[in-house]
């Protein structure tokens, strides 16, 4: 799909992110619109700046020196609209997600119904529920309140009945809300977001509205069969931008830059993975991740339907304070081919969690951060596929569905020494089946480009039609139950120039099969034993045109789930073994 463009605008996009503030500059370059440029800063919402203006003027004075456009004026501001001389930008998207995750205390009826659709709606941002209250909770009004009152929660999510259903029951909940609405002071008020029955907005009002900030949006359960998040997502967004504004210097005047338009980060991201999903392969949906510092995010789509975890307990940043909690080093250090103590590790995990910007200093500390990143992804995944409704037959054995492509970003990724580590840690955090091409957003611009579709629709769409992504390349990942040295898939690759190259891939191998970056071939593909390469079942196979990647095609064969060996000293010599292939 080719897109035209309309007005040439030039487009500032401002990313301040849990670690880095970024700043990127898009423009028109012969009659299309194309990502010019980048500037980076360390992000300013902590002591001693305590405000992200400062981490973003930082980042417009590094853009600055790199495109040669001047963006700052003498006043120190941002040059907006763009003058005749070339200074300036005529637009500004921007985006957040720096500042620790939103307290958020939520309200349902059923445990199991509209409490856990409560919960998915305070995922789909950057919060942490810290309390919830449903019909089963036999606490009194008061030890509720205490309960509110000792947590202070920023934002309350309040769900619960059917679209006309229930109505007093929900109100009865309330109450505890709108007492302590009534006891904290002015600026400590909780904001409230009502996204329950609607036909009861009403008493709601009466109810509390008096007494703090009170929000509709529409329900998130209006039949018992299904949710609905986002219309009640947009909301939730916008008052999320509300309190950090309230919180954090800076902001409000980001927002201003933007015309009100100041997404989180997350947000922006899905906004892609939802319009990529309606160009590509409608069966197979689009996956996207991003491991960053404030949290690592999942996006999956299919045909524009997006679901989307925002998980800050999963980020590498301060959430590993909590990484215990979710489960076990030897979790991590399973990942590990180096022999490093545990005590090390967790001096690592917890300088970086006091430290979220530092840098791996040595290989150790490198191999640490990116088991991290490992343990990270398959964490979030597995929380993801618990609310994804099965997409196709690899969900049913607990397996990540088949996806095309898979958009991968965050820095543990795009700083790693080199892409092999950035694709054995998403090969290895993924796990990816069937057939899918891994793509990585080397220059964090997905959030960028998501923000600008709601300014600039046609800008958005040329710079993803453009090389924006690195294709890391097609990945053939065959599921099946043989053992170890099993015949998996026989491959017959068909070159442009006319060569051919055929092999046959054992169970629990990882190969590469060369092919150019950006030259097509033809592939044959037979899975042999019953193995399934999402081509209509075990066994069956079929013929596709791939387009090389950096490193060609890529076969893991290695099982599915990945299992590894429990002898340590064994477990190193694999992953080594795994390392020397793609060239780690």
């Amino acid at each position: 799909m080719t897109v035209s463009r309309i007005n040439a605008e030039s487009l500032l996009a401002i990313d301040v992110g849990g670690v880095t503030t970024r700043a990127m500059l898009f423009d028109d370059v012969d009659g299309r619109y194309r990502f010019l440029g980048v500037g980076t800063a360390p992000t300013t919402i902590n002591a001693p700046y305590k405000d992200v203006a400062e981490g973003v003027r930082r980042a417009l004075e590094r853009l600055q020196e790199i495109t040669g456009r001047e963006l700052i004026g003498a006043d120190e501001r941002l040059i907006i609209p763009s003058t005749l001389d070339g200074s300036g930008v005529d637009t500004v998207a921007a985006t957040i997600s720096a500042g620790p995750p939103l307290k958020v205390l939520v309200i349902g009826l059923l445990e199991d119904i509209s409490v856990e659709s409560a919960r998915h709606l305070a995922t789909t941002t950057y919060t942490r529920v810290v309390e919830s209250i449903g019909l089963n909770d036999r606490r009194k009004t008061e030890v509720r309140l205490d309960a509110i009152l000792r947590l202070r929660p920023d934002l309350v999510l309040a769900a619960g009945g059917t679209e006309g259903g229930a109505s007093q029951s929900i109100l009865r909940l309330l109450e505890a809300v709108g007492l302590a609405n009534y006891l904290l002071p002015g600026d400590q008020k909780m904001e409230v977001l009502f996204v329950g029955n609607q036909s009861i907005k009403e008493e709601v009002k009466d109810a509390i509205g008096r007494l703090g900030p009170l929000h509709f949006a529409p329900n998130v359960r209006p039949l018992l069969e299904g949710e609905q998040l986002g219309p009640a997502q947009v909301s939730l967004a916008a008052i999320a931008r509300q309190i950090r504004s309230q919180h954090h210097r800076g902001v409000e005047d980001l927002n201003s830059y933007s015309m009100g338009g100041l997404l989180p980060t997350a947000t922006a991201f899905g906004r892609v993975i939802r319009f990529l999903s309606k160009i590509y392969d409608a069966d197979k949906g689009v996956l996207g991740v991003d491991i960053g510092a404030s949290a690592t995010t999942i996006a999956m789509a299919f045909s524009g339907q997006l679901w989307q975890g925002v998980y800050p307990e999963y980020g590498l940043g301060r959430g590993l304070v909590e990484l215990p909690e979710h489960c076990k080093m030897s979790d991590v250090m399973r990942w590990l081919h180096l022999d490093i103590p545990d005590g090390y590790v967790r001096e690592v995990l917890y300088t970086k969690a006091l430290y979220p910007s530092s840098v791996p200093a040595t290989l150790e500390d490198l191999a640490i951060e990116q088991a991290l990143a490992r343990q990270m992804l398959q964490l979030a995944m597995k929380r993801m596929l618990e609310v994804l409704p099965e997409k196709n037959g690899f969900v049913k054995f607990g397996l990540t569905p088949g996806f095309e492509p898979v958009v991968a970003s965050g820095s543990v990724l795009t700083r790693a020494p080199n892409h092999a580590q950035s694709l054995l840690t998403l090969l290895d955090g993924l796990q990816p089946v069937g057939i899918t091409t891994l793509v990585m957003d080397q220059n964090h611009l997905a959030p960028a480009l998501g923000a600008a579709a709601a300014v600039n629709p046609v800008l958005a769409a040329q710079v993803l039609e453009s090389s924006t992504f690195l294709n890391l390349g097609t990945v053939i990942s065959p599921v099946g139950e043989g053992r170890p040295g099993t015949p998996a898939l026989r491959v017959r690759v068909t070159y442009a120039s006319g060569g051919e190259a055929s092999l046959d891939v054992k169970e629990g191998s990882l190969e590469l099969v060369h092919l150019p970056l950006g030259q097509k071939a033809q592939l044959q593909l037979q899975p042999l034993h019953r193995y399934d390469i999402g081509m209509g079942g075990p066994g069956r196979g079929g013929s596709l045109r791939v387009v090389g990647g950096v490193f060609g095609l890529v076969i893991d064969a290695r099982g599915r789930p990945l299992i590894l060996p429990q002898d340590a000293g064994k477990r190193r010599e694999m992953i080594g073994k795994w390392r020397w292939t793609l060239g780690c």
